[in-house]
């Protein structure tokens, strides 16, 4: 089951590998959520869809409207697509753990997080529940 919202962030990168994209630059991401199990739950459902939308949000919440370079969680990171993937789903991931999503979703085996930069480039980062 897919969930889908976005942020928009700014940041710079470090490193002669991202040419112009060393200079401050914004960037407008188009965020899915898709949380994997082997078998529905009793209800005939992967998660709640309204809940698993909200907690989403709350997570895209901390990020979007800052420049990154400036958070003292990134000090140091180049927050790349790939590496904000991982952050999204590594905060989703303690939301679940916690109980946000219900009891049921304890039972999730996979979430995927996907960035998409554009209409023609995106990255994912998968982890286990």
């Amino acid at each position: 089951m897919t969930v889908r919202d976005h942020m928009m962030i700014a940041h710079s990168f470090s490193g002669e590998v991202f040419g112009p994209a060393q200079r401050l630059h914004g960037a407008t991401y188009v965020v899915d959520a898709t949380f994997r199990r082997a078998a529905l739950d009793a209800d005939n459902i992967v998660v709640d869809i309204g809940r698993a939308t909200e907690e989403l949000h709350a997570v895209l919440a901390e990020l979007t409207y800052r420049n990154l370079d400036d958070e003292p969680a990134f000090s140091g990171m180049n927050t790349s697509t790939e590496a904000l993937a991982q952050v999204v789903a590594d905060r989703l991931a303690d939301r679940i753990g916690a109980g946000a999503l219900g009891d049921a979703a304890r039972e999730l085996d996979a979430l995927v997080i996907t960035l998409h930069e554009s209409h023609v480039a995106w990255a994912s980062y998968e982890r286990s529940l």
